[in-house]
């Protein structure tokens, strides 16, 4: 059983205002018989709808009991609508059902709905088969049910693939998280723990090489703490601008320079997160695994893509060879996948390490842009 979110809940008001609009028309230019006491009544219906709709958002509890009541109110509305065009609100149930209880419940209702449309006018309205006007207003029903049917089906589709992609998006942050605290902490953790022995194999036989050990220990402490704050920064909510993120970025390591070219657009957060989130491990890893002097950080906005490019002066390595070592290169590619990017490295020892992750402008929309 599922929610009926507020991505389709406007399809129940905008039913329930085409039906009012057209009741309404139908009484006041004198189709009808000019009952008022019954045109209150059917105005008080739609409203008493409306109002159902609020509550049932609101409270999200027995589903049952307000599909019945939905069904209970349209039956009210239709009887007292002179124009009988009220019959499209029961194109809702099947749809109200499919988003609540699946697609089963949901065909089961849509041809109750149809059967008993028909059985009314078996009823009610001899030889209705042989007249156009009900077998057009027949046809019309159908293909109302059917069209009903077919949003619920793509609401609940794109739901399901949305709860899909958060699954999948919080996989990859565990994941990355869980090799930032591997390859940093522990590697912190090691070496206070070599350091710390050496700190006691030493105090009395070389008191300074000792007291060297112990700040070595300290130092190692630091980065360790540095680096874990790092981490849990990260599984926060990211700057609402590239640019800003970036000059962040440069404004924590003054060996690191930020290059932007171009009018950043409106990049949706989860590209601007994942282009963040890629410079800082570029960074992390020239700055720990290459020991660079120097990192360069330059982002150009283009009419095609977005282009985030790290450089260092690093020693460099075998991008080959580096996969699984610590270097988090698998992690970059996830990120950039992730918004349906790219990304590629180029690197050899000594001569430094190129990042280079490119976002397509499908990406993010091409109307306004930030200055």
């Amino acid at each position: 059983m599922t929610k009926v979110g507020p991505g389709v809940a406007w399809v129940f008001g905008a039913v329930h205002a085409i039906v009012l609009v057209a009741g309404l028309y139908y009484a006041l230019v004198g189709l009808g018989d000019g009952n008022l006491p019954r045109l209150g009544g059917f105005v008080a219906g739609i409203a008493a709808l409306v109002v159902l709709d609020l509550v049932e958002r609101r409270l999200d509890r027995i589903p049952v009991a307000f599909l019945l009541a939905r069904l209970g109110l349209y039956f009210a509305v239709a009887a007292l609508d002179e124009s009988g065009l009220s019959r499209a609100l029961f194109v809702l149930v099947p749809f109200a059902a499919y988003l609540r209880f699946g697609r089963a419940v949901g065909l089961a209702l849509g041809g109750l709905c149809l059967a008993l449309l028909v059985a009314g006018y078996a009823v009610w309205v001899p030889g209705w088969y042989r007249d156009a006007t009900y077998l057009s207003d027949l046809l019309m029903f159908g293909m109302g049910l059917v069209l009903a049917i077919a949003m619920a089906d793509v609401a609940t589709r794109e739901r399901r693939a949305a709860a899909r992609v958060a699954e999948l998006s919080v996989a990859t942050e565990r994941n990355r998280l869980a090799r930032d605290l591997h390859d940093s902490l522990g590697h912190h953790l090691t070496a206070v723990a070599i350091q710390l022995e050496k700190t006691a194999e030493f105090r009395t036989r070389d008191p300074a090489a000792a007291e060297q050990a112990l700040s070595d220990a300290r130092e190692s402490v630091r980065h360790a703490l540095r680096d874990v704050r790092t981490s849990v920064g990260a599984l926060r909510t990211g700057p609402p601008t590239l640019r800003a993120a970036l000059a962040e970025l440069a404004g924590q390591d003054d060996s690191v320079t930020v290059r932007v070219d171009g009018d950043e657009p409106n990049l949706d957060q989860a590209s601007v997160t994942a282009l963040h989130r890629v410079a800082q491990e570029a960074v992390t890893n020239a700055r720990r695994h290459a020991g660079a002097s120097r990192v360069s950080v330059s982002v150009a906005f283009g009419a095609a893509a977005t282009r985030l490019e790290v450089s260092d002066d690093g020693r460099g390595f075998e991008p080959a060879a580096a996969n699984g070592s610590g270097f988090g290169l698998l992690g970059l590619r996830e990120r950039a996948a992730l918004v349906g990017g790219e990304c590629t490295v180029e690197s050899r020892p000594g001569a430094g390490t190129r990042v280079t992750v490119t976002v397509p402008r499908s990406r993010y929309s091409a109307g306004e842009r930030i200055g």
